[in-house]
């Protein structure tokens, strides 16, 4: 399976405009190879092959007097760009033609110098782990980083990332063995909310720590401060990335909560499960601020990959599953309850449920449900792995080391 490792970097001066220099560069190959091919659909021509696309838009490019300065960047960075358009166009395809699973995908769109997140990717030939702690990208030089744990393996890509408070990332891809855990007999349905960030069908409750709210007194301040300085000043530019650091700190308590969190239950239960909500459809209602606050779908994410990681049992419940309606006791579909009603007594067996709880219980017994009939999902829910398979390097880093595991300080692969 794949990992994905992120590591704070450090450039200078010197390395930061070269990083921007590489960022634009593969930016103007993304729009031209894009528009070339948006002015061939439109005039009814065949669809340009990437080939084609390498000849004209990288290798000719760089002997004209406009384009030039393509040259002063690593073409590995160039072609990594076409790379990026044809898999953006090849997941568009796919999900036009019903082969790609989950929300549509549409088709690619133009990047912008003015994007808050600025990348470009590398193979192995672009860069290289030095014996001294750093890391060497063509044509910018050796990247002091922040080591925080070692690599299990070669990495087999890079992508160097800057984010719209100016930070820098390194993110690494790995392909590694799973570390699979002991086997236990627990398992659990997880039942996400607001009030509680989850209950678990065991009873126990996890907080929600709200990490925006917490920050919004601060963050009021900071926007009262941008909204005050004029449009194109340099002081605009300072209360805009003092405003994009507050955003960024709560991302990343928020991330680094979500991971503790999900790596407990993962090492808690043999099996979990978790209903598949609507996450996106939430968002645009009264409890927008609440629902992104919480994160669910990067916690569910979390728990997917993890799962896959530690040889545990995963799988969603379809988002129309009644799990709030049925008596967890009895079966009896009691009918649907509006949100302020906590409790409800079962009105044919009689017993008093917590809805949360309830509703955990009930994810449990229709998890089992899906995993006894071999199924990852109920018929309407996005795809799920029920059990340990290969899945993509997740977006985010890898979670923290099992506790009692040292992590050994030093450069990976060293």
């Amino acid at each position: 399976m794949q990992l994905r490792y992120n590591y704070r970097a450090y450039p200078d001066a010197a390395q930061r405009r070269a990083l921007a220099r590489a960022f634009g560069c593969a930016r103007v190959v993304w729009n031209d190879c894009l528009r070339d091919r948006q002015d061939a659909h439109a005039a009814g021509l065949p669809y340009v092959t990437s080939a084609e696309l390498s000849r004209l838009r990288i290798t000719q490019a760089k002997r004209c007097e406009e384009r030039a300065w393509l040259a002063e960047v690593s073409a590995v960075v160039l072609q990594q760009s076409l790379r990026d358009l044809d898999a953006a166009y090849k997941n568009f395809f796919d999900s036009v033609k019903g082969k790609r699973q989950g929300r549509k995908v549409g088709p690619p769109r133009y990047k912008s110098k003015k994007d808050t997140r600025q990348s470009i990717r590398l193979n192995t030939s672009a860069f290289c782990l030095k014996a001294n702690g750093t890391v060497y990208v063509a044509k910018v030089g050796s990247l002091k980083v922040t080591w925080s744990r070692r690599l299990p393996a070669a990495p087999t890509s890079l992508t160097v990332t800057r984010d719209s408070c100016g930070r820098y990332f390194l993110s690494f891809v790995v392909d590694t063995e799973p570390d699979v855990l002991p086997a236990l007999q627990a398992d659990a349905g997880l039942d996400l909310g607001l009030s509680a960030f989850a209950v678990l069908s065991d009873g126990s409750k996890i907080d929600s720590p709200r990490f925006l709210r917490r920050a919004e007194k601060k963050l009021r301040r900071l926007q009262r401060e941008l909204s005050r300085k004029a449009r194109g000043s340099k002081n605009r530019d300072k209360a805009r990335i003092k405003v994009a650091r507050q955003h960024a700190k709560v991302a990343d308590r928020r991330r680094d909560w979500h991971h503790k969190a999900s790596t407990q239950i993962i090492r808690d239960n043999q099996a979990v499960y978790v209903e598949d909500l609507a996450v996106s459809g939430l968002g645009r209602t009264r409890l927008a601020k609440s629902v992104h606050d919480a994160g669910w779908s990067a916690f569910v994410r979390m728990l997917q990959y993890k799962a896959a990681k530690h040889g545990r049992t995963f799988a969603k419940v379809d988002r129309a599953f009644p799990s709030t309606q049925l008596c967890s006791a009895c079966g009896f579909r009691d009918g649907p309850k509006p949100l302020h009603v906590r409790e409800w007594a079962c009105g044919a067996c009689g017993r008093v449920h917590d809805r949360d709880h309830n509703a955990a219980r009930n994810v449990l017994f229709e998890g089992r449900r899906i995993v006894a009939a071999g199924r990852a999902e109920t018929p309407n829910a996005c795809g799920a792995p029920v059990s340990r398979a290969p899945v993509p390097a997740q977006r985010g880093e890898a979670g923290s080391p099992r506790k009692g595991h040292t992590t050994p300080a030093g450069i990976p692969g060293l």
